[in-house]
């Protein structure tokens, strides 16, 4: 069992991380391979539009034919598609890939959540893989900018590609034998002209959004007005489903509104300030790639150390009050952040990165827990896509708009300025969501049910 877990971890981990390991190697890549600042926004992009953008029907598709095969498949995508970066000789070919390495992650991660959960039974043990599940993949997001940096500085900007060609060849080798195949009962349609509906609009509204990004809002609404028509025909095409790719029982369940919702605001509000801090090291502090991996250390311990917490808290408090609660750390370690830079200092950081990570890691234990508990049988890998796809949206949201903000405001202030007023949004977000959270209008009923799931927890 233990060995299973760590497996589906490890890929986890591997997935999430190609997100942002690229992010302190991006100097190099554009270097090696003249790449334009428009044209180098899009070795991060196309990976996490592609991944976003499939994860809802890549979960359907790992129900339908065996969410062993589909992890495996992915797998080989994956890891295909990383060598395919480690020796692009241009930037077309580095870009294609990671667009193919995206769609292999897609495969991998609903898959890989919705093997742990059929893996693990209810109570104490399934909290405690939850929160090794939650460690891997916060971890592995936080863990990019150490070792970006760390291989950037050494081998070269190539081996934070090549780095997977390892791991990856030996997860689909024990994938065969240590996980057991489990699919939704037989008869079940994949959904494909939905999912294409799907993937069009998630997809759009991540272009949207980063060409808000990279080129003011006027770039922004050709591909947001497609992505609106996209999830038009998706809802039209739902429908008429027979078996809908979106279960309406899925979508009518408040614990996995609420669980999703606190997906996306706690990556929405934790990547841009690490991304402005990363800034904030480079241009402020003056230190290079290394020592700015490395000085966000302490963001990765805490998301570890508060996700292997958060079980603990969320046996005691609720999911509600757990995921709240660590949405108030991040709010207090973006004000954090806020006050370092305005001083120009040093001190400080590492109180910030710890109050974020910490908050992060505890709160995705509690959302993870609530999203994956909702689901009937047969939904669980397309439950797992729309939880992993509302962190991705988070993501894109979260830098489209405050980076853009901080960005605004750096243009006639200066960066620290615009850094602050970002910081300042991101807090107030996350204040926001937990306040809705800790509400009582979710209900008496709401809050006995998490009750009782406590309990079943601690027998």
């Amino acid at each position: 069992m233990r060995r299973t877990i760590a497996l589906l971890c490890t890929a986890q981990f591997m997935v999430v991380l190609d997100a942002t390991i690229v992010a302190v190697a991006l100097p190099s890549i554009r270097d090696a391979l003249d790449l334009g600042p428009s044209s180098l926004e899009w070795v991060v992009s196309a990976y996490t539009l592609t991944f976003g953008g499939l994860l809802v029907p890549a979960g359907r598709i790992g129900d339908a034919l065996g969410r062993r095969r589909v992890l495996r498949a992915g797998f080989a995508v994956f890891t295909l598609a990383s060598l395919a970066c480690g020796i692009a000789p241009s930037a077309a070919v580095l870009l294609v890939a990671r667009a193919v390495q995206g769609a292999g992650a897609a495969l991998v991660a609903p898959a890989a959540l919705a093997l742990l959960n059929g893996v693990v039974g209810e109570g104490p043990a399934r909290g405690r893989a939850l929160a090794a599940w939650t460690a891997a993949a916060a971890g592995g997001g936080a863990s990019g900018w150490v070792l970006g940096g760390v291989l950037a500085s050494g081998p070269g900007w190539r081996w934070v590609f090549l780095a997977n060609l390892p791991l990856g060849v030996a997860v689909i080798a024990l994938a065969g034998r240590l996980l057991p195949e489990r699919r939704a009962p037989a008869g079940d349609s994949l959904g494909l002209a939905n999912g294409a509906a799907l993937t069009a609009a998630l997809a759009l509204l991540g272009l949207g959004l980063t060409r808000a990004e990279q080129a003011g809002a006027g770039a922004a609404w050709p591909p947001l007005v497609a992505a609106a028509l996209a999830g038009a025909l998706f809802a039209r095409l739902e429908r008429r489903a027979e078996r809908p790719l979106l279960p309406a029982r899925l979508l009518r369940s408040a614990r996995f509104a609420r669980a999703g919702g606190a997906a996306l605001v706690l990556t929405a509000t934790t990547t841009p300030p690490m991304f402005l801090a990363i800034l904030y090291q480079h241009q402020v502090l003056g230190r290079g790639p290394l020592a700015t991996g490395l000085g966000c250390m302490p963001f990765n311990v805490a998301v570890i150390a508060g996700s292997m917490v958060g079980p603990r808290v969320l046996e005691r408090v609720g999911e509600r009050r757990a995921m709240a609660a660590g949405l108030a750390m991040i709010a207090a370690g973006a004000l954090v952040l806020g006050a370092v830079a305005a001083a120009r200092a040093r001190a400080g950081l590492v109180g910030a990165f710890v109050l974020m990570g910490a908050g992060l890691g505890c709160a995705s234990v509690a959302s993870t827990a609530a999203g994956t508990a909702a689901p009937a049988a047969g939904d669980e890998g397309v439950t797992s896509g729309v939880l992993t796809a509302a962190a991705q949206v988070g993501t894109a949201l979260g830098l489209a708009v405050l980076v853009t903000l901080a960005a605004a405001r750096a243009a006639s202030s200066g960066f620290v300025d615009g850094l602050q007023l970002a910081v300042l949004v991101a807090a107030a977000i996350a204040l926001a969501w937990a306040a809705v959270l800790s509400s009582p209008l979710h209900g008496r009923r709401h809050a006995r049910a998490d009750r009782s799931r406590a309990r079943r927890g601690r027998r």
